[in-house]
Protein backbone atom coordinates (compact mmCIF):
# COMPACT_ATOMS: atom_id res chain seq x y z
CA UNK A 1 0.00 0.00 0.00
CA UNK A 2 1.28 3.30 -0.97
CA UNK A 3 1.65 6.38 0.99
CA UNK A 4 -0.65 8.32 -0.95
CA UNK A 5 -3.40 5.29 -0.39
CA UNK A 6 -2.64 5.43 3.18
CA UNK A 7 -3.49 9.30 2.90
CA UNK A 8 -6.53 9.04 1.70
CA UNK A 9 -7.96 6.34 3.30
CA UNK A 10 -7.19 8.87 6.17
CA UNK A 11 -9.21 11.26 5.03
CA UNK A 12 -12.07 8.89 4.04
CA UNK A 13 -12.50 7.81 7.91
CA UNK A 14 -11.68 11.04 9.53
CA UNK A 15 -15.11 10.99 10.55
CA UNK A 16 -16.01 7.42 10.87
CA UNK A 17 -16.59 7.16 14.74
CA UNK A 18 -17.65 4.60 17.56
CA UNK A 19 -21.69 4.50 18.11
CA UNK A 20 -23.39 4.70 21.63
CA UNK A 21 -26.16 6.44 23.49
CA UNK A 22 -23.69 9.25 24.77
CA UNK A 23 -26.74 11.19 25.74
CA UNK A 24 -27.66 8.57 28.00
CA UNK A 25 -24.82 8.83 30.09
CA UNK A 26 -24.81 12.52 31.26
CA UNK A 27 -26.52 13.64 34.10
CA UNK A 28 -27.24 17.65 35.07
CA UNK A 29 -23.60 17.79 36.84
CA UNK A 30 -21.64 16.36 34.10
CA UNK A 31 -23.74 18.19 31.49
CA UNK A 32 -22.48 21.47 32.91
CA UNK A 33 -19.02 20.67 34.66
CA UNK A 34 -17.28 17.82 32.59
CA UNK A 35 -13.91 18.35 30.68
CA UNK A 36 -14.93 16.00 28.11
CA UNK A 37 -15.10 17.66 24.76
CA UNK A 38 -18.03 16.09 23.42
CA UNK A 39 -20.00 17.13 26.50
CA UNK A 40 -18.70 20.95 25.74
CA UNK A 41 -19.48 20.37 21.95
CA UNK A 42 -22.89 18.98 22.89
CA UNK A 43 -24.33 21.71 24.95
CA UNK A 44 -23.01 24.17 22.41
CA UNK A 45 -24.97 23.15 20.08
CA UNK A 46 -28.05 23.00 22.11
CA UNK A 47 -27.45 26.60 23.07
CA UNK A 48 -26.85 28.05 19.44
CA UNK A 49 -30.00 25.79 18.49
CA UNK A 50 -32.03 27.46 21.25
CA UNK A 51 -30.83 30.97 20.09
CA UNK A 52 -31.81 30.04 16.59
CA UNK A 53 -35.50 29.37 17.81
CA UNK A 54 -35.36 32.58 19.54
CA UNK A 55 -33.48 34.68 17.08
CA UNK A 56 -36.25 32.87 14.59
CA UNK A 57 -39.35 33.59 16.49
CA UNK A 58 -38.33 37.49 16.44
CA UNK A 59 -37.52 37.14 12.91
CA UNK A 60 -41.12 36.13 11.94
CA UNK A 61 -42.91 38.52 14.47
CA UNK A 62 -41.58 41.85 12.82
CA UNK A 63 -41.78 39.61 9.47
CA UNK A 64 -45.52 39.46 10.36
CA UNK A 65 -45.86 43.04 10.25
CA UNK A 66 -43.70 43.97 7.21
CA UNK A 67 -46.11 41.17 4.82
CA UNK A 68 -48.45 44.60 4.12
CA UNK A 69 -48.11 47.62 4.16
CA UNK A 70 -49.58 50.05 7.28
CA UNK A 71 -49.04 49.51 10.74
CA UNK A 72 -51.10 46.15 11.59
CA UNK A 73 -49.44 44.85 14.75
CA UNK A 74 -46.96 47.19 16.44
CA UNK A 75 -44.87 50.55 16.16
CA UNK A 76 -40.75 51.71 14.96
CA UNK A 77 -39.54 50.77 18.99
CA UNK A 78 -40.93 47.35 18.92
CA UNK A 79 -40.17 46.65 15.10
CA UNK A 80 -36.17 47.70 16.30
CA UNK A 81 -36.17 46.40 19.41
CA UNK A 82 -37.41 42.59 17.60
CA UNK A 83 -34.95 43.26 14.48
CA UNK A 84 -31.59 43.95 16.90
CA UNK A 85 -32.60 40.87 19.24
CA UNK A 86 -32.70 38.92 15.82
CA UNK A 87 -29.84 39.95 13.97
CA UNK A 88 -27.80 39.73 17.53
CA UNK A 89 -28.99 36.23 18.84
CA UNK A 90 -28.77 34.95 15.52
CA UNK A 91 -24.86 36.04 14.45
CA UNK A 92 -23.81 36.14 18.17
CA UNK A 93 -25.92 33.39 19.85
CA UNK A 94 -26.55 30.62 16.74
CA UNK A 95 -24.55 30.80 13.77
CA UNK A 96 -20.55 31.90 15.28
CA UNK A 97 -21.08 29.30 18.73
CA UNK A 98 -22.99 26.83 16.31
CA UNK A 99 -20.27 25.77 14.22
CA UNK A 100 -18.14 25.86 16.55
CA UNK A 101 -19.45 24.11 19.42
CA UNK A 102 -20.00 21.09 15.55
CA UNK A 103 -16.06 21.73 15.32
CA UNK A 104 -15.04 21.21 19.22
CA UNK A 105 -16.61 17.90 18.67
CA UNK A 106 -15.01 16.87 15.20
CA UNK A 107 -11.82 18.51 15.68
CA UNK A 108 -9.80 16.24 18.54
CA UNK A 109 -11.66 13.17 16.53
CA UNK A 110 -10.37 14.23 13.24
CA UNK A 111 -6.83 14.77 14.89
CA UNK A 112 -6.94 11.66 17.15
CA UNK A 113 -6.47 13.92 20.28
CA UNK A 114 -9.06 13.26 21.98
CA UNK A 115 -9.47 16.11 23.76
CA UNK A 116 -9.76 19.75 23.98
CA UNK A 117 -7.45 21.68 25.06
CA UNK A 118 -7.88 24.34 27.82
CA UNK A 119 -11.61 23.30 28.62
CA UNK A 120 -11.99 25.77 31.47
CA UNK A 121 -11.67 28.27 29.21
CA UNK A 122 -14.27 26.65 26.65
CA UNK A 123 -16.66 26.57 29.93
CA UNK A 124 -16.13 30.10 30.32
CA UNK A 125 -17.05 30.70 26.70
CA UNK A 126 -20.06 29.12 26.65
CA UNK A 127 -21.37 30.74 30.57
CA UNK A 128 -20.21 34.02 29.15
CA UNK A 129 -22.42 33.66 25.93
CA UNK A 130 -25.59 32.80 28.15
CA UNK A 131 -25.05 35.42 30.02
CA UNK A 132 -25.12 37.93 27.27
CA UNK A 133 -28.07 36.03 25.72
CA UNK A 134 -30.32 36.78 29.12
CA UNK A 135 -29.05 40.71 29.02
CA UNK A 136 -29.74 40.95 25.94
CA UNK A 137 -33.17 39.52 25.76
CA UNK A 138 -33.69 41.60 29.69
CA UNK A 139 -32.38 45.00 28.28
CA UNK A 140 -34.18 44.97 24.69
CA UNK A 141 -31.57 47.45 22.73
CA UNK A 142 -33.35 48.85 19.97
CA UNK A 143 -29.80 50.24 18.20
CA UNK A 144 -29.74 47.01 15.13
CA UNK A 145 -27.41 44.52 15.29
CA UNK A 146 -24.72 46.23 14.39
CA UNK A 147 -24.90 49.11 16.97
CA UNK A 148 -23.86 52.48 15.56
CA UNK A 149 -22.65 55.25 17.23
CA UNK A 150 -24.14 57.80 18.01
CA UNK A 151 -27.31 56.36 17.60
CA UNK A 152 -26.80 53.35 19.92
CA UNK A 153 -25.90 56.07 22.76
CA UNK A 154 -29.60 57.94 22.03
CA UNK A 155 -31.82 55.13 21.75
CA UNK A 156 -32.96 52.66 24.06
CA UNK A 157 -34.67 52.72 27.58
CA UNK A 158 -32.92 52.76 31.08
CA UNK A 159 -31.74 49.28 30.69
CA UNK A 160 -29.57 49.53 27.23
CA UNK A 161 -26.44 49.28 29.08
CA UNK A 162 -27.25 45.68 29.64
CA UNK A 163 -26.67 45.56 25.38
CA UNK A 164 -23.54 47.32 25.42
CA UNK A 165 -22.22 44.62 28.34
CA UNK A 166 -23.55 41.87 26.23
CA UNK A 167 -21.52 43.16 23.23
CA UNK A 168 -18.22 43.26 25.57
CA UNK A 169 -19.28 39.51 27.00
CA UNK A 170 -20.01 38.13 22.85
CA UNK A 171 -16.32 39.40 22.32
CA UNK A 172 -14.61 37.39 25.36
CA UNK A 173 -16.47 34.43 25.01
CA UNK A 174 -15.48 34.63 21.48
CA UNK A 175 -11.57 35.11 22.21
CA UNK A 176 -11.66 32.24 24.79
CA UNK A 177 -13.08 29.65 21.86
CA UNK A 178 -10.22 31.10 19.70
CA UNK A 179 -7.91 30.49 22.09
CA UNK A 180 -9.17 26.40 22.90
CA UNK A 181 -9.44 26.60 18.93
CA UNK A 182 -5.80 27.23 18.50
CA UNK A 183 -4.32 25.27 20.98
CA UNK A 184 -6.27 22.06 20.34
CA UNK A 185 -5.06 22.36 16.36
CA UNK A 186 -1.73 22.60 16.68
CA UNK A 187 -1.92 19.94 19.57
CA UNK A 188 -1.61 17.73 16.05
CA UNK A 189 1.18 15.00 16.52
CA UNK A 190 2.07 14.20 13.03
CA UNK A 191 3.93 15.97 9.94
CA UNK A 192 2.50 19.31 8.60
CA UNK A 193 2.08 17.73 5.17
CA UNK A 194 -0.54 14.54 7.51
CA UNK A 195 -2.22 17.81 9.15
CA UNK A 196 -5.86 17.79 8.14
CA UNK A 197 -7.65 20.34 6.83
CA UNK A 198 -9.82 20.29 10.31
CA UNK A 199 -7.04 21.39 11.86
CA UNK A 200 -5.65 23.90 8.81
CA UNK A 201 -9.71 25.65 9.21
CA UNK A 202 -8.88 25.97 13.21
CA UNK A 203 -5.78 27.34 13.51
CA UNK A 204 -7.14 30.02 10.62
CA UNK A 205 -10.15 30.06 12.98
CA UNK A 206 -8.64 30.55 16.46
CA UNK A 207 -6.60 33.01 14.93
CA UNK A 208 -8.74 35.09 13.63
CA UNK A 209 -11.07 35.10 17.23
CA UNK A 210 -8.09 35.96 18.50
CA UNK A 211 -6.72 39.32 16.30
CA UNK A 212 -10.40 40.25 15.59
CA UNK A 213 -12.34 40.50 19.26
CA UNK A 214 -10.34 42.51 21.21
CA UNK A 215 -11.95 45.51 18.56
CA UNK A 216 -15.47 44.53 19.35
CA UNK A 217 -15.09 44.45 23.36
CA UNK A 218 -13.39 47.35 23.60
CA UNK A 219 -16.59 48.77 21.28
CA UNK A 220 -18.65 47.41 23.83
CA UNK A 221 -16.63 48.65 26.77
CA UNK A 222 -16.65 52.74 25.42
CA UNK A 223 -20.00 52.20 24.54
CA UNK A 224 -21.18 51.81 28.34
CA UNK A 225 -18.41 54.43 29.29
CA UNK A 226 -19.72 56.76 27.02
CA UNK A 227 -23.06 56.38 27.79
CA UNK A 228 -22.67 56.53 31.89
CA UNK A 229 -20.84 59.66 30.36
CA UNK A 230 -17.28 58.86 31.57
CA UNK A 231 -15.74 58.73 28.50
CA UNK A 232 -16.88 60.60 24.96
CA UNK A 233 -14.92 58.20 22.89
CA UNK A 234 -17.93 57.95 20.28
CA UNK A 235 -19.92 60.51 21.02
CA UNK A 236 -19.66 63.86 18.38
CA UNK A 237 -22.12 66.39 20.93
CA UNK A 238 -19.12 65.64 23.53
CA UNK A 239 -16.01 65.70 21.13
CA UNK A 240 -16.29 62.05 20.23
CA UNK A 241 -15.79 60.63 16.97
CA UNK A 242 -18.10 58.35 15.30
CA UNK A 243 -15.34 57.22 12.46
CA UNK A 244 -13.60 55.72 15.39
CA UNK A 245 -16.21 53.34 15.87
CA UNK A 246 -16.31 52.66 12.69
CA UNK A 247 -13.05 51.64 12.01
CA UNK A 248 -13.09 49.58 15.62
CA UNK A 249 -16.23 48.05 14.70
CA UNK A 250 -15.38 46.92 11.34
CA UNK A 251 -12.00 45.92 11.93
CA UNK A 252 -13.94 42.62 14.02
CA UNK A 253 -17.14 43.10 11.76
CA UNK A 254 -16.12 42.03 8.56
CA UNK A 255 -13.32 39.47 10.11
CA UNK A 256 -16.81 38.12 11.80
CA UNK A 257 -18.46 37.19 8.51
CA UNK A 258 -15.63 34.23 8.26
CA UNK A 259 -15.45 33.29 11.87
CA UNK A 260 -19.04 31.00 11.25
CA UNK A 261 -17.43 30.48 7.54
CA UNK A 262 -14.46 29.10 8.32
CA UNK A 263 -15.81 26.25 10.76
CA UNK A 264 -18.54 25.60 8.22
CA UNK A 265 -15.93 24.97 5.40
CA UNK A 266 -13.84 22.78 7.75
CA UNK A 267 -16.50 20.46 8.52
CA UNK A 268 -17.48 20.03 4.98
CA UNK A 269 -13.84 19.00 4.17
CA UNK A 270 -14.39 16.53 7.34
CA UNK A 271 -18.05 15.20 5.93
CA UNK A 272 -17.76 15.62 2.15
CA UNK A 273 -14.92 12.57 1.43
CA UNK A 274 -17.08 10.14 3.65
CA UNK A 275 -19.80 10.47 1.90
CA UNK A 276 -18.11 10.45 -1.30
CA UNK A 277 -15.91 7.30 -0.12
CA UNK A 278 -12.77 8.72 -1.52
CA UNK A 279 -10.65 11.81 -1.09
CA UNK A 280 -11.33 15.39 -1.97
CA UNK A 281 -10.03 16.93 -5.25
CA UNK A 282 -6.76 18.69 -4.18
CA UNK A 283 -5.90 19.10 -0.49
CA UNK A 284 -2.90 21.87 -1.22
CA UNK A 285 -5.68 24.29 -2.70
CA UNK A 286 -7.63 24.10 0.72
CA UNK A 287 -4.45 25.01 2.68
CA UNK A 288 -3.54 27.93 0.26
CA UNK A 289 -7.33 28.88 0.43
CA UNK A 290 -7.11 28.92 4.54
CA UNK A 291 -4.32 31.12 4.53
CA UNK A 292 -5.04 33.13 1.87
CA UNK A 293 -8.25 33.76 4.18
CA UNK A 294 -6.84 34.02 6.85
CA UNK A 295 -4.27 37.32 5.56
CA UNK A 296 -7.41 38.81 3.48
CA UNK A 297 -9.80 38.89 5.58
CA UNK A 298 -8.63 41.88 8.17
CA UNK A 299 -8.54 43.69 4.61
CA UNK A 300 -11.79 44.16 3.28
CA UNK A 301 -13.78 45.54 6.47
CA UNK A 302 -13.47 49.55 5.19
CA UNK A 303 -16.33 48.38 2.47
CA UNK A 304 -18.45 48.82 5.28
CA UNK A 305 -18.32 52.10 5.74
CA UNK A 306 -17.74 53.87 2.34
CA UNK A 307 -21.41 55.42 2.45
CA UNK A 308 -20.14 57.04 5.54
CA UNK A 309 -17.14 59.19 3.12
CA UNK A 310 -17.68 61.82 0.77
CA UNK A 311 -13.87 61.78 -1.03
CA UNK A 312 -12.89 58.71 -2.27
CA UNK A 313 -9.24 58.02 -2.40
CA UNK A 314 -6.48 55.39 -2.83
CA UNK A 315 -7.82 53.92 0.76
CA UNK A 316 -11.08 53.04 -0.61
CA UNK A 317 -9.78 51.76 -3.89
CA UNK A 318 -7.27 49.70 -1.61
CA UNK A 319 -9.80 47.94 0.18
CA UNK A 320 -12.08 47.76 -3.08
CA UNK A 321 -8.68 45.54 -4.36
CA UNK A 322 -8.54 43.66 -1.18
CA UNK A 323 -12.73 42.75 -1.86
CA UNK A 324 -12.36 41.85 -5.13
CA UNK A 325 -9.13 39.64 -4.44
CA UNK A 326 -10.89 37.91 -1.46
CA UNK A 327 -12.97 35.69 -4.13
CA UNK A 328 -9.71 34.06 -4.82
CA UNK A 329 -9.78 31.53 -1.40
CA UNK A 330 -13.60 30.89 -1.62
CA UNK A 331 -13.26 29.98 -5.18
CA UNK A 332 -10.80 27.87 -4.06
CA UNK A 333 -12.42 26.03 -1.73
CA UNK A 334 -15.87 26.12 -3.80
CA UNK A 335 -14.14 24.35 -6.99
CA UNK A 336 -12.38 22.30 -4.82
CA UNK A 337 -15.73 20.37 -3.81
CA UNK A 338 -17.31 20.80 -6.99
CA UNK A 339 -14.01 19.35 -8.44
CA UNK A 340 -14.09 16.65 -6.02
CA UNK A 341 -18.06 15.71 -7.20
CA UNK A 342 -17.37 15.74 -10.72
CA UNK A 343 -14.20 13.67 -10.17
CA UNK A 344 -16.40 10.52 -10.15
CA UNK A 345 -19.45 8.85 -9.56
CA UNK A 346 -21.26 9.54 -6.07
CA UNK A 347 -22.40 6.11 -4.36
CA UNK A 348 -25.78 5.46 -4.37
CA UNK A 349 -25.55 5.77 0.08
CA UNK A 350 -24.01 9.39 0.13
CA UNK A 351 -26.31 10.65 -2.73
CA UNK A 352 -29.01 9.09 -0.57
CA UNK A 353 -28.35 10.52 2.89
CA UNK A 354 -29.69 13.55 4.45
CA UNK A 355 -26.17 14.91 5.67
CA UNK A 356 -24.86 14.90 2.03
CA UNK A 357 -27.94 16.30 0.57
CA UNK A 358 -27.67 19.38 3.09
CA UNK A 359 -24.10 19.36 2.14
CA UNK A 360 -25.16 19.98 -1.68
CA UNK A 361 -27.69 22.60 -0.75
CA UNK A 362 -24.68 24.88 1.45
CA UNK A 363 -22.60 24.77 -1.57
CA UNK A 364 -24.77 25.58 -3.84
CA UNK A 365 -26.46 28.92 -1.22
CA UNK A 366 -22.40 29.34 -1.04
CA UNK A 367 -22.46 30.35 -4.65
CA UNK A 368 -25.68 32.19 -4.81
CA UNK A 369 -24.15 34.24 -1.99
CA UNK A 370 -20.62 34.48 -3.29
CA UNK A 371 -21.23 35.21 -7.35
CA UNK A 372 -23.24 38.74 -6.03
CA UNK A 373 -20.60 39.53 -3.63
CA UNK A 374 -18.32 41.69 -6.65
CA UNK A 375 -21.54 44.26 -6.45
CA UNK A 376 -20.70 44.91 -3.01
CA UNK A 377 -17.38 45.88 -3.38
CA UNK A 378 -18.31 48.80 -6.25
CA UNK A 379 -18.22 52.63 -4.86
CA UNK A 380 -20.16 53.79 -7.12
CA UNK A 381 -23.31 51.99 -6.08
CA UNK A 382 -22.31 51.59 -2.56
CA UNK A 383 -24.25 54.25 -0.62
CA UNK A 384 -27.58 53.95 -1.93
CA UNK A 385 -28.14 50.53 -2.97
CA UNK A 386 -25.82 48.19 -1.50
CA UNK A 387 -25.69 49.24 2.20
CA UNK A 388 -29.46 51.13 2.26
CA UNK A 389 -31.31 48.45 0.35
CA UNK A 390 -32.35 44.43 0.90
CA UNK A 391 -29.43 43.99 -0.86
CA UNK A 392 -27.19 43.06 1.37
CA UNK A 393 -29.86 41.08 3.75
CA UNK A 394 -30.12 38.87 0.87
CA UNK A 395 -26.52 38.50 0.46
CA UNK A 396 -25.48 37.64 3.82
CA UNK A 397 -28.82 35.79 4.67
CA UNK A 398 -27.83 33.24 1.75
CA UNK A 399 -23.97 32.86 3.12
CA UNK A 400 -24.88 32.73 6.75
CA UNK A 401 -28.26 30.69 6.86
CA UNK A 402 -28.09 29.14 3.01
CA UNK A 403 -24.47 27.42 3.62
CA UNK A 404 -23.50 27.95 7.35
CA UNK A 405 -26.57 27.04 8.87
CA UNK A 406 -26.82 24.22 6.08
CA UNK A 407 -23.40 22.75 7.07
CA UNK A 408 -24.47 22.81 10.69
CA UNK A 409 -27.72 20.77 9.89
CA UNK A 410 -25.87 18.29 8.01
CA UNK A 411 -23.08 17.71 10.65
CA UNK A 412 -26.13 17.42 13.18
CA UNK A 413 -27.81 14.60 11.38
CA UNK A 414 -24.67 12.88 10.66
CA UNK A 415 -23.20 13.20 14.20
CA UNK A 416 -27.06 12.11 15.75
CA UNK A 417 -26.78 8.48 15.43
CA UNK A 418 -23.26 9.11 17.38
CA UNK A 419 -24.92 11.02 19.91
CA UNK A 420 -28.01 8.73 20.57
CA UNK A 421 -27.27 5.17 19.25
CA UNK A 422 -30.54 5.83 16.98
CA UNK A 423 -31.02 7.07 13.13
CA UNK A 424 -33.77 9.89 12.58
CA UNK A 425 -36.85 9.32 10.40
CA UNK A 426 -35.27 9.55 7.14
CA UNK A 427 -38.90 10.88 5.84
CA UNK A 428 -38.75 14.02 8.62
CA UNK A 429 -35.00 14.87 8.08
CA UNK A 430 -35.90 15.18 3.93
CA UNK A 431 -38.96 17.09 4.61
CA UNK A 432 -36.86 19.57 6.92
CA UNK A 433 -34.41 19.38 3.92
CA UNK A 434 -36.64 20.75 1.23
CA UNK A 435 -38.68 22.94 3.10
CA UNK A 436 -35.29 24.78 3.80
CA UNK A 437 -34.10 24.81 0.29
CA UNK A 438 -37.41 26.33 -0.72
CA UNK A 439 -37.95 28.66 1.82
CA UNK A 440 -34.34 29.96 1.80
CA UNK A 441 -34.01 30.41 -1.54
CA UNK A 442 -37.31 32.23 -1.40
CA UNK A 443 -35.94 34.56 1.20
CA UNK A 444 -32.61 35.32 -0.64
CA UNK A 445 -34.02 35.64 -3.97
CA UNK A 446 -37.10 37.87 -2.48
CA UNK A 447 -34.73 40.08 -0.69
CA UNK A 448 -32.37 40.48 -3.95
CA UNK A 449 -35.45 41.28 -5.80
CA UNK A 450 -36.16 43.98 -3.06
CA UNK A 451 -32.81 45.54 -2.80
CA UNK A 452 -33.29 45.99 -7.10
CA UNK A 453 -36.57 47.72 -6.28
CA UNK A 454 -34.65 49.77 -3.57
CA UNK A 455 -36.98 48.63 -0.66
CA UNK A 456 -34.95 50.58 2.26
CA UNK A 457 -33.94 48.53 5.32
CA UNK A 458 -34.64 49.31 8.65
CA UNK A 459 -38.51 50.42 7.96
CA UNK A 460 -41.24 49.09 10.01
CA UNK A 461 -43.84 50.60 7.38
CA UNK A 462 -43.65 51.26 3.57
CA UNK A 463 -45.75 52.87 0.71
CA UNK A 464 -47.75 50.62 -0.90
CA UNK A 465 -46.18 50.25 -3.86
CA UNK A 466 -47.45 46.71 -5.52
CA UNK A 467 -43.69 45.34 -6.00
CA UNK A 468 -42.55 46.35 -2.76
CA UNK A 469 -45.76 44.88 -0.88
CA UNK A 470 -46.13 41.53 -3.46
CA UNK A 471 -42.38 41.18 -2.48
CA UNK A 472 -42.59 41.44 1.02
CA UNK A 473 -45.75 39.12 0.82
CA UNK A 474 -43.56 36.40 -0.63
CA UNK A 475 -40.38 36.95 1.47
CA UNK A 476 -42.40 36.11 4.68
CA UNK A 477 -44.01 32.97 3.18
CA UNK A 478 -40.51 31.92 2.99
CA UNK A 479 -39.24 32.76 5.88
CA UNK A 480 -42.23 30.52 7.34
CA UNK A 481 -40.85 27.52 5.50
CA UNK A 482 -37.64 28.56 7.02
CA UNK A 483 -39.26 28.22 10.98
CA UNK A 484 -41.84 25.25 9.74
CA UNK A 485 -38.32 23.07 8.60
CA UNK A 486 -36.40 24.00 12.04
CA UNK A 487 -40.13 22.71 13.60
CA UNK A 488 -39.82 19.60 11.83
CA UNK A 489 -36.11 18.97 12.40
CA UNK A 490 -36.53 19.74 16.36
CA UNK A 491 -39.47 17.40 16.26
CA UNK A 492 -37.63 14.44 15.05
CA UNK A 493 -34.76 14.59 16.31
CA UNK A 494 -36.42 14.51 19.89
CA UNK A 495 -38.65 12.20 18.90
CA UNK A 496 -36.24 9.59 17.44
CA UNK A 497 -34.44 10.13 20.48
CA UNK A 498 -36.78 7.24 22.06
CA UNK A 499 -38.63 5.83 19.24
CA UNK A 500 -35.46 5.99 16.35
CA UNK A 501 -34.29 2.63 15.15
CA UNK A 502 -31.23 1.74 16.87
CA UNK A 503 -28.43 1.42 14.86
CA UNK A 504 -26.29 -1.46 14.56
CA UNK A 505 -22.50 -0.63 13.24
CA UNK A 506 -21.82 1.78 10.91
CA UNK A 507 -24.60 3.99 10.62
CA UNK A 508 -22.91 5.70 7.36
CA UNK A 509 -21.80 2.50 5.36
CA UNK A 510 -20.74 3.91 1.69
CA UNK A 511 -19.46 1.67 -0.76
CA UNK A 512 -17.22 3.46 -3.46
CA UNK A 513 -19.39 3.75 -6.61
CA UNK A 514 -17.64 1.65 -9.47
CA UNK A 515 -16.94 3.99 -12.48
CA UNK A 516 -18.57 3.65 -15.64
CA UNK A 517 -17.20 1.22 -17.66
CA UNK A 518 -16.38 2.35 -21.69
CA UNK A 519 -18.43 1.33 -23.97
CA UNK A 520 -17.07 0.06 -27.42
CA UNK A 521 -17.22 2.20 -30.41
CA UNK A 522 -18.75 0.56 -32.96
CA UNK A 523 -16.65 0.10 -36.06
CA UNK A 524 -17.49 2.31 -38.81
CA UNK A 525 -20.61 0.95 -41.12
CA UNK A 526 -21.56 -1.58 -38.21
Amino acid sequence: MTAKTIENNRDVDAARWEVRDFLAELDLRTFLFSDDYRVIALKGVLLSLMMLALAGTFGLTFRAELTFPDIQLFGARPYMNLMTLHGMLMVFGFLIPFVISLCYYVMPRVLGTEKLEWPALAHASWWLLVVAAVLLIIGRPDFTWTFYAPMSLRVGGPLVWMGYLAIALVAISEFLAGLVLLKSAVKWSGSLRDWPLMGWGMMTQGIMLLFSTPALALVGLILLTDWLQLTAVFDPSRGGSTTTFLWLFWFYGHPAVYLPLVPAISLVYTLLPRFLARPLWSKISAIVAFITLLVLSFGVFHHHFQPAVNVHTWVQRFFQIMTLLIFIPSTLHVFNWVASLFEGPIPDEGRRAVPFKFLMGSIFFIILGGVVGYINAQIAINTEFIHNTYWIPGHFHAMFLGFCAQVGMAAVYYLYPYWTGRMYNQRLANLHFWLWQVGIFGQVMTMYALGYAFFPRWVVDYLPIPIWSTLQFWLTASVVLVGLGFLVMAWNLLRSYRHGEVVQGDPWTIRPAAAPQPQPVPAPGE
